[in-house]
């Protein structure tokens, strides 16, 4: 069984000393601890660091870290973080929490965490719901803004002319602010409107 340390700060101008002093004081060689500049937006196994440390770790492995927070930016991150480890067969002790899965008040612990997660998923969910009845009953309409058919004649007949200047389909698009897929959909649908009619 091993020690693998991992730190995490959110910008270089950042020391992660503190964490790597927490992490070598309870045994962890410095040569295993992984590190992360990066902020907690990225999820954990996307982080470099954290991809290198997951490559080299094995069942039975011991993550630690100063605090569990280093672990993702959100609660619900770091429960997945921890599961996904768990998963794998390495345990996470963390210094500062007090969080050590070999412990009974450490499965307390991410037990709690679990609950709480749970709890801040359900409380995001509620919010999002809530905005966006606020925002419909305010007259926000969702999606995207109907498109104006005077607007869109005035694009087709530029990209028709330069279309026949010898401009490729792409490059007229490009003149109207559209992709390729754009103006053939366009196209596709002023046919079908004059041949309905």
């Amino acid at each position: 069984m091993r020690l693998l340390g991992y730190t995490r700060i959110s910008t270089g101008a950042q020391d992660a000393q503190l964490q790597i002093d927490a992490l070598v004081d309870v045994g962890v060689d410095r040569r295993d601890i992984y590190a992360d500049v990066t902020s907690g937006r990225k999820e954990a196994a996307s982080r470099p660091g954290m991809a290198r440390l997951l490559e080299y770790a094995d069942a039975g492995d011991t993550v630690v870290v100063w605090r569990v927070d280093r672990l993702g930016r959100s609660l619900v991150d770091v429960l997945t973080t921890v599961t996904m480890l768990g998963e794998r067969g390495i345990g996470v002790r963390s210094v500062s929490d007090g969080i050590d899965p070999a412990t009974s008040t450490g499965r307390l612990m991410l037990n709690l965490m679990a609950t709480l997660a749970e709890y801040e998923r359900e409380l995001i969910v509620e919010r999002v719901n809530a905005g966006i009845a606020v925002a419909r009953a305010a007259g926000t309409r969702f999606g995207r803004p109907p498109v104006k058919p005077d607007v869109i004649a005035r694009k087709l007949a530029i990209v028709a002319e330069a279309r026949a200047a010898g401009h490729t389909a792409a490059d007229a698009a490009d003149l109207v602010g559209w992709s390729r897929a754009t103006l053939y959909r366009h196209q596709a649908a002023a046919e079908a409107a004059a041949g309905s009619s």
